[in-house]
């Protein structure tokens, strides 16, 4: 059997690509083809798409899934979900996480691969522990980043307890587009030798090399690997699908997917592009930054932005260059939602404020106590000092201090709650749901 390819398009193609604003409408219409393809798998929820859909789109984000399970009659719906963080960006009680699980299984969702920034596997353990219960497929990831501490026996041990905790196979998520040919060949060798588990490579082309780490993670034994259809892939998107196919065609891996096919679908993405220009981020520039400074596309384009509002945008070469200096002192967490926002506002503060940690965002103080988990090394303790005096820093996984809440959250939203799916959207989004919600009685 040959390697297999999980299509991204639906999801991180277009999260990456137009900000995450593709209404459902543009999806249906081409979802038999894509189901006719043969793909592992579909990724089509979480990540940002839930919060879009509910506060850009004016969808309700389960009415999708539903409407997409419908259309995707032989290809099992995958969502990326952050762990105890979910789809949102903290961390929610245990009966939030097991109800938000448990919905999305029902309204469709077959393969949950879950992450936590930091590979914290205790901020993913509850996610786990639900998702095996209820017979769905556990995709456990490892956020891949570079650093002092980040190395394939660092990675073994996350992959082995992810295995102990109920993992079906292991994703390793290179957000960045930072993975090397090398890197990804030795890191899926070791996984799948001292792990045992199947393993799937996720690559952004940032940097422009995805498809040749692609190509060593194939011949080393990797699985199954991420593509979009070549209208919506490279730039911060991922690898286009008809060129691996090809490249493959007549090996010992190959996909056995119809190039025929994939170029109907990839001409139907390409018009529907077209309608999202305003959002359109561009897919052919490589960033070399991304090498330089370890930044996601998104983190750098949010820059541009904060700093434009700020008419600082002449500093933007410094907060480069501090957000390396913020992760080292934070312990290196990959960057990848929500640590990479943590970093990122944390080095805008820095450069702004005149003086490193002068001004500090709430949220670095709660990662400098804690409450995100434990950081892959050791965080600057005169930093930490700085930000937090004398504060105590809890050493239990983060969840276990928060109180339940899906009791409260149904009394709060019962007016406009039609469904237990109304009321898990509200304890995500509160302020975004509620609006939502209002507007959707209103029309």
């Amino acid at each position: 059997m040959g390697v297999q390819v999980t299509d991204t398009t639906l999801r991180d193609g277009q999260q990456s690509l137009l900000a995450t604003r593709m209404a459902t409408r543009d999806m249906l219409p081409i979802a038999a083809k894509m189901d006719a393809v043969g793909f592992r798998s579909v990724e089509v929820w979480g990540g940002a798409t839930f919060d879009s859909c509910l506060r850009y789109l004016k969808e309700d984000p389960w009415a999708r899934l539903r409407q997409l399970r419908s259309a995707f009659t032989r290809t099992p719906l995958q969502m990326l979900l952050r762990g105890q963080n979910l789809v949102g960006y903290e961390h929610y009680p245990d009966d939030v996480v097991e109800a938000f699980v448990r919905c999305a299984h029902e309204n469709g969702i077959r393969i949950f691969r879950i992450f936590d920034a930091l590979n914290d596997v205790r901020n993913m353990q509850k996610a786990i522990s639900v998702a095996r219960g209820l017979g769905a497929h556990v995709q456990a990831t490892i956020s891949y980043t570079i650093s002092p501490v980040h190395h394939p026996a660092y990675y073994v041990r996350v992959g082995l307890a992810l295995k102990e905790m109920g993992a079906h196979s292991l994703c390793i998520k290179d957000m960045a587009g930072i993975i090397t040919p090398v890197a990804a060949r030795t890191l899926v060798r070791a996984l799948k030798e001292e792990v045992g588990l199947p393993v799937q490579l996720h690559c952004h082309y940032s940097s422009g090399l995805a498809s040749m780490a692609y190509w060593e993670a194939v011949h080393a034994g990797v699985d199954v690997v991420d593509t979009a259809i070549s209208s919506m892939a490279l730039g911060s998107s991922q690898p286009p699908c008809e060129s691996l196919v090809v490249a493959l065609q007549g090996t010992p891996y190959d996909t056995g997917l119809d190039v025929g096919l994939l170029a109907e679908i990839a001409g139907y993405f390409r018009d529907v592009r077209q309608r999202y220009k305003e959002f359109d981020v561009g897919s052919a520039a490589v960033d070399i930054n991304v090498l330089n400074y370890q930044i996601p596309g998104g983190m750098i384009s949010n820059f541009v932005a904060q700093l434009t509002q700020l008419n600082a945008l002449e500093k933007l070469p410094q907060v480069l260059a501090e957000v390396p200096r913020v992760r080292e002192d934070l312990g290196y967490p990959p960057l990848v939602t929500p640590t990479s926002q943590i970093v990122g506002t944390q080095a805008v503060f820095n450069v702004l404020g005149g003086e490193r940690y002068r001004i500090c965002a709430n949220e670095t103080k709660a990662y400098l106590r804690g409450l995100y988990g434990q950081p892959p090394g050791p965080v600057n303790e005169e930093v930490r000092r700085k930000v937090i005096g004398g504060q105590e820093v809890i050493t239990c996984r983060p969840a276990d201090l928060l109180a339940p809440r899906l009791e409260q959250a149904r009394e709060e939203i019962k007016d406009l709650a039609r469904s237990e799916e109304d009321v898990l959207s509200y304890c995500l989004f509160p302020t975004v749901a509620k609006e939502y919600l209002a507007w959707r009685e209103a029309n």
